[in-house]
């Protein structure tokens, strides 16, 4: 399909558009009632991921709402993990549980045919969002970095100081450099087999770049997001690639120069002016609303979105949040936001 009808498109692959086109991370989730009502309806957050008709459904559920430009699939990066064979479940209110890899435990390998069947209804939950997706909606495809998804292997569920797996790159960083490269030939296959279903665009999360001090940074999270978009750019030239590196501050400059990803998404703390001067000569930016400002509504959501057009709408951009949609956000504040953005600039005048 032409990218002049995929404006979101158009954008990842470095045009200006007036306006911006809008898609919101975490779109789909418990802030929708009928997601809600999905989610008891599979069992539990796994089953519905796994579930490749109800996945579909609540990727779609968003767009069923809202005027957004884009679609993603409804998953989890830690499918990933549970493919390369390390045990996962997740505790009402208490979020991922895997079963930790210890330091100097054995590496899981990558076995491309078992990850494939495991992950193949995730693939048709892609196949079907790309049947059923609106004509101008893009399809996206996403994955966790290699970084990110050794904290969770490593740790076995999320961390306050990342002291295990940051312990076990410094202390012994060539075995740990076999899991990253592990992990990294199974995010790049995961990547491709969603664009090989029919997705237009894919995002890297790289969801704990922020944990990295600037000496280590290359190391675990550039170096393995380039050898995937090495990866995924030879099986799919032409779709563009987001790199999100949440946290990372101004290292978001140096990971986009030095990965070769079509878009950088920048969280809430890199301010708009700076990404606008740095990052946009070089790539398209995605962000940075404050989801708390979405969640506010009001004058607060209105003065933040503004200054973030103010300062990137003029160039390769993409209107998101800098982090996920909270849970508790009203909806009638993401129909606010979606009319905003889609009537910039004429609101402003400018």
């Amino acid at each position: 399909m032409d990218t002049h009808i995929k404006p979101l498109l158009a954008a990842l692959r470095g045009e200006t558009q007036h306006p911006p086109p809008l898609w919101l991370m975490r779109q789909a989730g418990r802030y929708l009632p009928e997601y809600r009502a999905l989610r008891a309806k599979a069992g539990s957050f796994l089953d519905l991921c796994y579930d490749p008709a109800l996945a579909a459904e609540a990727s779609l559920q968003p767009l069923c709402r809202f005027p957004l430009d884009g679609v993603i699939l409804f998953s989890d990066i830690l499918v990933v993990a549970e493919a390369l064979g390390v045990r996962l479940w997740f505790e009402e209110g208490e979020g991922p549980r895997l079963e930790a890899i210890p330091e100097g435990g054995s590496v899981p390998a990558f076995d491309a045919e078992r990850q494939t069947r495991h992950l193949a209804p995730v693939y048709e939950a892609m196949e079907r969002v790309v049947v059923a997706a609106p004509a101008g909606a893009t399809v996206l495809g996403f994955a966790g970095a290699p970084w990110t998804l050794a904290t969770y292997m490593v740790g076995g569920g999320r961390s306050r100081d990342f002291a295990a797996v940051k312990g076990w790159a410094y202390r012994d960083p060539a075995t740990f450099g076999r899991l990253i490269e592990t992990v990294g030939e199974a995010v790049a296959a995961h990547l491709i087999a969603q664009l090989d279903a029919g997705a237009d665009a894919v995002q890297i999360f790289d969801s704990w770049a922020g944990a990295l001090p600037e000496s280590e940074f290359a190391r675990w999270s550039i170096e393995p997001i380039r050898q995937i978009v090495v990866e995924v750019r030879a099986a799919h030239p032409q779709a563009p690639i987001i790199g999100y590196p949440r946290g990372a501050g101004v290292a978001c400059e140096r990971l986009a120069a030095e990965t070769g990803v079509n878009a950088i998404s920048i969280d809430s703390t890199v301010p708009p002016t700076w990404a606008a001067e740095h990052l946009q000569p070089q790539c398209t930016v995605q962000g940075n609303l404050d989801p708390v400002a979405l969640l506010a509504g009001g004058d607060a959501l209105r003065r933040a979105a503004e200054g973030i057009l103010r300062a990137l709408g003029d160039g390769p951009f993409v209107f998101n949040l800098g982090e996920g949609v909270l849970p508790q956000t009203p909806p009638q504040h993401v129909a606010e936001l979606a009319d905003l953005v889609h009537t910039w600039p004429d609101r402003t005048g400018r």
